[in-house]
């Protein structure tokens, strides 16, 4: 069954409009109240934990999820403004039934969203989402003044995430005479990462620290990173970290202003491991990883497989071949001996761990590995259209393909929220990608 609402991280839109609205979300934690409920095996209360980013309409959308769990009988935890990873590790560590992060991520601030984790730190299961989605449905019906949900505030959050975060770095090792510049993007780590790295040792200049509401991810972070990178410049800093809105993803940035996506860091913590005779059985990245980067992991002779774009996708592959070790370019990398999803703060503890220990610039260590060049070409196509039906544009991929072989591959996807198909062609050569990009692209019926 399709669901309706929730996506590849979970239910995000427009603030005001459905289902991003106070009546929506009130509903929404009234749900997944009653669905969390059923699963919970303990004989004490049911509890969530609610964290947000630093949006304006997360103060909205957190009193309407409060009311709605506490009308399904359910206890609440606030912490407010913390990292989505924080609230992974928190909801796991507190034993609690589930957590709640209200964010939209790398969005623009008029965006919002709703996601979950289970008690053990975990993206929900697509079968609990659907559950969710079907008692949306229902009528709200308040259980008994008797049996209603409280509510607390966990004031230690940010201090408990910290101590966490510093436990993933090795004990023998620490951040002296490093200068780091550290982006949180006036997102929801903007109170936490710079103490991380600071307690770790590290000289700190942070930027994108001042989040008003309706600044975040504007012109700073992971998805803007040439504030960082203009500030590493302009302060002779070592390297500078760019978190996104909720501190999931990471951007690195060296002393001379390059930049490193998650593609690259996911093949940097690899090689160290490997160097450090740690066994790795396995990557996985995602349908967009570079093709330099799979090439590389066939050399080193460790299994690489791809899994759907959305680091939930990576998270499930790695569980079911039993791996440590994910990531997208986009910069969610997932070291699961860590912590049990993506981290922003923990990935780059662990970059910042391999550059100590090997005491090497960054581009040294990647100069054997220079990505492919990818030209994307998003293609907004007529109603109707069915790409995957089309033969003569399966023929002139197929063609591409072939002409391409060894030395570049064609990703065809389509967007999940408009009629657009994204047409990525990656090869060794930039002026390959852009030819083959265009003519496949050529080959779709435009819409208008």
């Amino acid at each position: 069954m399709a669901k309706k609402y929730f996506g590849t991280d979970g239910i995000r839109g427009e603030v005001g409009k459905s289902p991003i609205s106070p009546d929506f979300v009130m509903q929404l934690g009234y749900a997944a109240g009653r669905v969390f409920s059923k699963y919970w095996d303990g004989n004490g209360r049911q509890t969530v934990l609610i964290g947000k980013d630093t949006r304006i309409s997360g103060y909205m959308l957190e009193s309407a999820l409060e009311a709605g769990f506490c009308a399904a009988g359910v206890d609440v935890v606030l912490c407010g403004p913390i990292p989505t990873p924080g609230i992974a590790y928190l909801t796991r560590t507190l034993r609690l039934t589930a957590g709640v992060v209200i964010s939209a991520s790398h969005n623009p601030y008029q965006d919002n969203g709703i996601k979950f984790f289970t008690s053990s730190g975990d993206k929900l299961p697509d079968s609990i989402e659907l559950e969710i989605e079907e008692a949306i449905s229902e009528p709200l019906v308040c259980c008994s003044s008797d049996l209603l949900g409280k509510v607390r505030r966990l004031d230690d959050a940010a201090g408990r995430y910290i101590e966490f975060c510093k436990s993933t770095f090795p004990n023998d090792s620490n951040l002296f005479n490093l200068k780091l510049v550290v982006d949180t993007a006036n997102g929801a780590a903007y109170h936490i990462a710079r103490h991380v790295f600071h307690e770790l040792g590290a000289e700190v200049i942070p930027i994108g620290n001042q989040p008003n509401g309706m600044n975040i991810n504007d012109g700073f972070g992971a998805t803007s990173p040439q504030a960082c990178i203009d500030k590493v410049l302009e302060t002779q800093s070592d390297y500078g970290i760019a978190l996104d809105g909720d501190a999931d993803r990471l951007q690195l940035i060296d002393k001379n202003g390059n930049l490193f996506n998650g593609d690259q860091l996911l093949y940097l913590a690899v090689k160290d491991r490997l160097e450090m005779g740690i066994k790795v059985p396995g990557v996985v990245g995602t349908l967009m990883t570079n093709l330099a980067i799979e090439n590389a992991f066939k050399a080193l002779g460790v299994p690489f497989e791809r899994a759907a774009v959305g680091d939930r996708y990576v998270l499930e592959k790695l569980k079911k071949n039993g791996w440590l070790i994910g990531g997208e370019g986009s910069g969610h990398l997932l070291f699961l001996d860590k912590h049990s999803t993506g981290d922003g703060i923990v990935a780059a503890l662990q970059m910042l761990s391999s550059i100590c220990r090997t005491k090497g610039a960054i581009l040294d260590r990647l100069a054997a590995v220079p990505l492919y060049p990818q030209v994307l070409i998003n293609v907004k196509f007529k109603l109707g259209y069915d790409f995957k039906s089309d033969e003569n544009l399966a023929k002139v991929v197929k063609t591409s393909e072939d002409e391409l072989s060894g030395m570049g591959r064609v990703l065809l996807r389509p967007s999940g929220t408009e009629p657009v198909l994204r047409v990525m062609v990656e090869a060794n050569e930039k002026e390959m990608a852009q030819k083959y990009a265009k003519l496949i692209a050529d080959q779709i019926p435009l819409g208008y």
